[in-house]
């Protein structure tokens, strides 16, 4: 990896593997359209001549959304490689290595977790297991039964450190190679990591490739949201980014079919490892990052590849008529502006207006809406092993149904979509707390029972879906566009230090399964009261000027602060990068 990166640097940071080329030209720029609406004050020119969204970016976005399908599969798969196993009838204690002379001294408990030695009544814990089962799990790969099965929320652990230090790798990769070829060398490295994942015979080897495969997948979803985040613009660039985890939903929604084909957990890893080779395969119809490469433009032949994916997408997109005649010349200036753009420091984003509360309420916003985005869905498997394909299918579009409120409460109430995503989450939190009401009916129907956890279930993790989905997305309108970028990335990798906790929030269910869905549910009311704090700023940009009585009154709607600019609307197109 670091030799291909040395590689990759020496070329000036384009993408070893080229864009196709369509084979159409823009042969005559037609007369501009007059009609059309004025660019955004922010746009520049790629933003003119390619536009907001089109076919271009919608190809793009899509091809890039897939990412997400393999990124769920690594972090849910252990809900399907790791079923809970029943005692007696699954597994039996096998006393066999105790080396008795009469196998009648020793008595093992129901539990089939100790072993009572009746002839001084000392009891131990069972060492060696025998097991019945038609699937090969990863439980009976590493013996995790009994009090060992806290060493299931260590494998995920390490899952959940890894995404951790694939967003802050692909980050500092990023410094030197392009969006694009990050993204290439994620996948690569991915499919690698994810064979040797399945096939480790030793836990602790099992453990490195796993968290090594979710550095993958981090990398991945990290370069590939810089991409589609600098080649869209405008409300169409937050909705992107809103949606961009209904494909993680579609992946968790998919897993257990995938998973009904294989009967080992071992060819459960290669079964969702190699659909990335896909990924790589649409790369050739993915472009880079045109500002990217503008902001580390070396010499003139990368500006031609700039101006190549620029026309490109402007021909996918029938807007050839937009491209001026110093094109060219517009690219050299706007390459010269991104390299001369200020650069925001850590303590600078503590002054300002609200600033403090903005800090310490997007923190702990995210940090709570995180842990319980990734917990909740583990949890499931503390309701039975017998629902986990209903219950998984379940949460998936719940997060999905998150999404789109997201994206309802950004374009249809934007300017208090805070505090309707954190009241939701109260809200929906304080129900998750009434799991406590039936846990003790033990004359209740089982299966009546899990169905009722799971309305509970669902209904908080639709909530926490909306809330993160919008933070991710618009958590950067609260700080001026200079410190966009090192904003994002503090309170993401803030969240994700605290994510590392969130599968052994599950061990709780031991005690009790109310007792684990209530923690989830309280980090969703936790959530909910920070994120009524957010509040986007504001600030009019209409000029002050005399004017006649009939243009004030046509222009009073555009001057209302409830339509006043916000600084989303800014180009400043990597202030997503994670």
């Amino acid at each position: 990896m670091v030799n291909q990166a040395s590689t990759i640097q020496a070329l000036g940071g384009h993408s070893p593997m080229p864009s196709p080329q369509t084979g159409r030209h823009c042969s005559q720029n037609r007369p501009k359209d007059e009609s059309a609406a004025p660019a955004d004050p922010g746009s520049d020119i790629i933003t003119d001549v390619v536009g907001n969204f089109g076919i271009w970016q919608l190809r793009t976005i899509l091809i890039i959304f897939l990412c997400k399908i393999p990124a769920a599969w690594f972090m849910a798969c252990i809900i399907f490689t790791a079923p809970q196993l029943y005692p007696r009838t699954e597994y039996i204690c096998d006393t066999s290595y105790l080396n008795s002379s009469s196998s009648s001294n020793y008595n093992v408990s129901d539990d089939q977790c100790y072993v009572l030695d009746e002839s001084s009544g000392s009891r131990s814990e069972c060492a060696q297991f025998n097991y019945v089962s038609s699937f090969d799990s990863l439980i009976m790969q590493f013996n995790l039964v009994c009090l060992r099965d806290i060493f299931i929320a260590w494998t995920q652990y390490w899952h959940l450190f890894g995404v951790l230090i694939g967003g802050i790798t692909a980050t500092k990769m990023m410094l030197a190679i392009s969006p694009r070829s990050t993204y290439c060398v994620g996948a690569i490295a991915q499919i690698v990591c994810g064979v040797i994942t399945g096939y480790a015979t030793d836990f602790s080897l099992h453990c490195a490739f796993r968290c090594l495969s979710a550095v993958c997948c981090a990398i991945m979803f990290t370069a590939g949201q810089t991409i589609f985040a600098d080649i869209t613009a405008g409300m169409h660039r937050i909705g992107a980014i809103i949606l961009y985890d209904t494909f993680w939903s579609i992946g968790v929604i998919m897993l257990p079919t995938l998973a009904s084909f294989f009967n080992s957990w071992s060819l459960i890893y290669v079964g969702i490892t190699f659909p990335t080779i896909m990924l790589i395969v649409l790369l050739y119809w993915t472009p880079d990052s045109p500002r990217w490469l503008l902001r580390h433009a070396a010499d003139s032949h990368a500006i031609d590849n700039v101006e190549q994916i620029v026309r490109q997408g402007v021909d996918i997109n029938d807007r050839c008529y937009k491209i001026p005649p110093n094109f060219r010349q517009q690219l050299e200036e706007l390459s010269e502006k991104l390299k001369t753009a200020p650069h925001a420091h850590w303590p600078q984003l503590w002054h300002g207006k609200r600033a403090k509360t903005h800090m310490v309420a997007a923190h702990l916003s995210l940090a709570f809406y995180v842990i319980n985005f990734m917990g909740m869905l583990l949890n499931i498997r503390s309701f039975g092993r017998d629902y986990l394909v209903p219950n998984t299918i379940a949460m998936g579009f719940s997060e999905i149904i998150g999404c789109f409120l997201a994206l309802h409460f950004t374009l249809k109430h934007n300017k208090w979509k805070w505090q309707y995503a954190g009241t939701f989450n109260i809200l929906a939190g304080m129900l998750g707390c009434m799991g406590w009401l039936f846990t003790g009916a033990d004359s209740m129907d089982a299966a009546l029972k899990v169905s009722l956890w799971m309305i509970i279930a669902t209904i908080p993790k639709a909530a926490v879906s909306c809330a993160q989905s919008m933070l991710l997305a618009c958590m950067n309108e609260l700080v001026p566009p200079h410190q966009k970028q090192l904003f994002v990335f503090s309170v993401v990798t803030w969240a994700r230090v605290w994510l590392l906790s969130a599968p052994f929030f599950n061990v709780l269910k031991r005690i009790d399964t109310a007792l684990s869905l209530t923690s989830y549910s309280v980090f969703s009311i936790l959530g909910g009261i920070c994120t009524c704090l957010l509040l986007t700023p504001r600030f009019s940009t209409v000029p002050v000027v005399p004017q006649l009585e009939s243009e004030q009154q046509q222009d009073r709607k555009s001057q209302s602060p409830l339509n006043a600019a916000i600084w989303t609307i800014e180009s400043d197109v990597h202030n997503t990068r994670l």
